[in-house]
């Protein structure tokens, strides 16, 4: 009996084959996000649900900063511009700024604010550099030195002038019984004329120098030490390893101080107003903030108050471009 020859049925083990094929066609039909042209409804509602949490968190801060921030700032440019009496506001242009620039307490508070700014530069810039560079020659004990240097900023800034008022109180206070015991002659701290500006200045360093000092000792710490000893190889001094190593590789941290020290020294209110009264013997503490102070609460006079606040800030702003410009121009 003759039998057919037996035949099987190929698959097509090809990859290009149409089992191939369709298997391919069938997964990418699968796949997470192609519906065949549809777009895929799922993974778009995760992308914009998580999109609205990223830009709800951004629009947040952006609100905060609009009503805390750029609200008042917009608010006393247009303030500056009007006079608000018996609930009535009224547009009076320039008369609020002719009004402050006639009055001689604005001049009095400008000259007591640069010099005040002046004393801040000479011991709250110096100083704090100067602790900087004893700080990084410590081997040891730096942290805790690092800590009780910071300590300070800790305090509550009330807290710290009043415990410097105790210091300067001309009958019981530390300073006097310490000149007192040197057989010096004592100090009317803050009812002298010739001493309250600086009395303030000493207190205000003393609360704010622990910050600075932390920013010069990173900066310090992050010169490289071949530096140094490549000045020592050349007999270079402490002063001369200062002026041609420590100054140089810490100029760029050096110049953002220096501009954080002038527009913190030139808004300066806590410290007169606690110590002294905010005036002073005579005057002599009277700052710009201060008379803004008076003008709005003591005078009820906000229009003024805002355009002295203007003048601030032009000033503020003015001195900022000019220093970022010079300071760009010799880094160029």
């Amino acid at each position: 009996m003759n039998r057919a020859p037996f035949t099987t049925i190929s698959r097509d083990p090809s990859p290009d084959g149409p089992a191939s094929t369709a298997a391919r066609a069938r997964r990418k039909r699968d796949a997470p996000g192609d519906t065949g042209g549809q777009p895929d409804r799922a993974g778009l509602a995760r992308l914009v649900r998580r999109n609205l949490t990223a830009h709800g968190f951004l629009i947040g801060s952006v609100l905060c900063f609009a009503f805390f921030s750029w609200y008042p700032m917009v608010r006393e440019v247009i303030l500056a511009f009007q006079k608000t009496r018996r609930g009535r506001t009224t547009w009076t242009g320039w008369r609020n700024l002719q009004q402050i620039v006639h009055d001689p307490a604005f001049w009095q508070a400008w000259r007591h604010t640069f010099e005040f700014t002046a004393l801040a530069l000479l011991l709250g810039f110096l100083v704090p550099f100067l602790v900087a560079i004893v700080l990084n020659e410590f081997r040891h004990g730096q942290g805790y030195l690092r800590a009780l240097v910071y300590l300070p900023v800790m305090l509550p800034p009330v807290a710290s002038v009043l415990l410097f008022k105790y210091f300067y109180d001309p009958g019981y206070g530390l300073f006097d019984n310490v000149l007192h015991a040197l057989h010096l002659p004592t100090s009317q701290w803050l009812q002298s004329t010739h001493t309250a500006l600086l009395s303030v200045v000493i207190a205000s360093t003393w609360m704010n120098m622990g910050s600075a000092t932390l920013i010069y000792l990173a900066a310090l710490q992050g010169i490289p030490g071949e530096l140094y000893e490549a000045a020592e190889l050349d007999g270079a001094g402490l002063l001369r390893r200062i002026r041609h190593v420590t100054i140089p590789q810490t100029r760029l941290v050096l110049s953002l101080m220096l501009l954080m020290q002038v527009i913190a020294t030139m808004q300066v209110f806590t410290e007169p107003y606690l110590l002294t009264g905010g005036a002073g013997p005579q005057g002599s503490t009277t700052t710009v903030v201060y008379l803004i102070y008076q003008y709005a609460f003591n005078f009820n006079n906000y229009g003024a108050a805002a355009a002295l606040g203007l003048v601030l800030l032009v000033v503020l702003a003015a001195f900022s471009g000019v220093y970022v410009r010079i300071t760009r121009r010799g880094d160029d």
